[in-house]
C-alpha cells in the first residue's frame, strides 16, 4: 500500500515548507548536507551526523547551527513524520549563490524525509574513473561528476563507478565509501576522500570489537593481492564489490558480515 506523501513532510528552519519555498532550492549549489536512515524513530551515528554538518558550515559559512537546534529540527521530522524514514539536513545560505552576499552568513536549514531505504543488493561491479572531487572532505550539493560517471559506468556494463586520483589510488565511489579486506584487517584507502558517517561507525565499532584496522594507499595491483572489497554509504555498512575495472574479485561474505556486525553494535538514539 502506497505512504501517503504527508507521512515524509519538508522544513526548512523547522516549519514545514511547499513547493513554493523550494524553487529557490532547486538548482542551489552552495550548500552542504548529510543523509541518514531513520528507524523507530532512532538514529544511528547521529553525533557524527552532527559533527559534519558543523564541521562543513564553519569551512563555509564560517558559522555553524548550533547542535541543539539541528537536534529540534530532526526531532520535529521523525515525530510528525513516519518512524521509519530517510532524512536529509541540508545547511544553505539564504542569500543563494554566486554572489558576496552568501559569505559569512547565518545559514538556513533544509530537513528533506523520504521513503526508508537499505540500498541496493549488490554484489557491484565498478568500472575505475580518474576523478578527484573538489573540497573532497565536505559532503557539498551539485556534484554533476558522480552521476555523470556512474551513467558512464552503466554504459560500459558495469554497475557503478570508483574514484582514483592523479597517483594512481583508490579513493571513494560516486555516492560510496570504500573498504578493503586482508583476510585479517580491514583497510581503508589512504586519500583525499569524503568521510561517511557509516565509515565513521563502522570504524568505532570495529576497534571495539578487537578487529585490527589501517589506512593504505591503494591501487588496482594492490587490490589484486586482497581478499575482498565493498562499498558503504548511509544506506548500508557494507555491500560486496565483485569487479573493478577488469580485476574479478571474490565476495568475501565473513568480510561482509562482519562490517554489518560492527553496524549492528552501533547504538540508534532518539534525535
Amino acid at each position: 500500500m502506497a505512504i501517503p506523501p504527508t507521512l515524509y513532510p519538508s522544513y526548512i528552519d523547522g516549519q514545514p515548507v511547499g513547493a513554493s519555498a523550494l524553487n529557490p532550492l532547486a538548482f542551489a549549489g552552495f550548500a552542504h548536507f548529510t543523509a541518514m536512515q531513520v528507524r523507530g524513530s532512532r538514529i544511528k551515528a547521529l553525533d557524527l551526523h552532527l559533527q559534519r554538518l558543523r564541521n562543513a558550515s564553519l569551512e563555509l559559512f564560517k558559522r555553524a547551527p548550533d547542535d541543539a537546534l539541528l537536534r529540534s529540527y530532526i526531532r520535529t521530522a521523525t515525530e510528525e513524520g513516519a518512524s521509519d524514514q530517510s532524512l536529509t539536513v541540508t545547511v544553505f545560505s539564504p542569500h543563494g549563490e554566486f554572489t558576496a552576499a552568501s559569505m559569512e552568513v547565518e545559514p538556513a536549514v533544509f530537513v528533506r524525509t523520504a521513503p526508508p531505504s537499505d540500498g541496493p543488493q549488490g554484489p557491484l561491479r565498478l568500472s575505475l574513473i580518474e576523478h578527484e572531487r573538489p573540497l573532497a572532505a565536505i559532503k557539498h550539493v551539485g556534484e554533476i561528476g558522480k552521476t555523470y560517471y556512474l551513467h558512464q559506468a552503466i554504459r560500459e556494463g558495469f554497475d557503478d563507478a570508483a574514484f582514483v586520483n592523479r597517483c594512481g589510488h583508490l579513493s571513494e565511489a560516486t555516492i560510496w565509501n570504500l573498504v578493503f579486506w586482508d583476510g585479517e584487517t580491514v583497510i581503508w584507502p589512504e586519500a583525499d576522500m569524503l568521510k561517511g558517517t557509516m565509515m565513521g561507525a563502522v570504524q568505532r565499532q570495529l576497534t571495539r570489537l578487537g578487529v585490527p584496522q589501517r589506512y593504505e594507499a591503494i591501487t588496482l595491483e594492490r587490490v589484486k593481492e586482497l581478499s575482498g572489497a565493498a562499498v558503504m554509504n548511509s544506506w548500508t555498512p557494507g555491500i560486496p564489490v565483485t569487479a573493478m575495472a577488469s580485476h574479478a574479485l571474490d565476495e568475501a561474505t565473513p568480510f561482509i558480515e562482519l562490517l554489518h556486525e560492527a553496524y549492528k553494535a552501533e547504538p540508534a538514539d532518539l534525535p
